[in-house]
């Protein structure tokens, strides 16, 4: 009898590069949660829908994600917190980071949103450039 046949270990992702942020268009939060545990990888979740402003989004994803106490509250802060400690804590096995409902507002208007987006494009580089996947999916209200 022949033996059963195993979906490839990034089946849940099939097609998705593995350092990149894109919009969460495709997916369900559920699907890449389950993606995340399938794959043994991390998964970091912010639903950022009460923010209104930096310091609320800020504030909301260090919650969410349990960043320590001594979080700065900016955006250097927040790529400092997704890349350099985690490193230094030993192998990582990689990493799925969901922000569902990032503000459009007009105290976290367009540059701010891309500001945010791009500090986790340079956390998917880093651990890009250190053979870790990293995939962050958003959305904005």
């Amino acid at each position: 009898m022949d033996a059963p046949v195993q979906p490839p270990k990034d089946a849940p992702l099939k097609g998705v590069r593995s350092n990149l942020v894109q919009s969460i268009r495709a997916f369900h939060v559920h699907e890449l949660h389950d993606a995340a545990k399938a794959l043994g990888q991390h998964f970091l979740y912010a639903n950022l829908a009460q923010a209104q402003t930096k310091q609320d989004v800020l504030e909301m994803i260090a919650q969410q994600f349990t960043f320590p106490t001594h979080f700065g509250k900016n955006f250097d802060a927040l790529y400092d917190c997704m890349t350099d400690p985690l490193h230094k804590s030993g192998p990582q096995p990689g990493f799925i980071v969901v922000l569902e409902q990032i503000p459009a507002t007009a105290k976290f208007d367009k540059e701010a949103r891309e500001q945010l987006l791009d500090i986790f494009r340079d956390a998917a580089d880093y651990w890009g450039d250190r053979k870790v996947p990293f995939r962050c999916f958003y959305s904005f209200r």
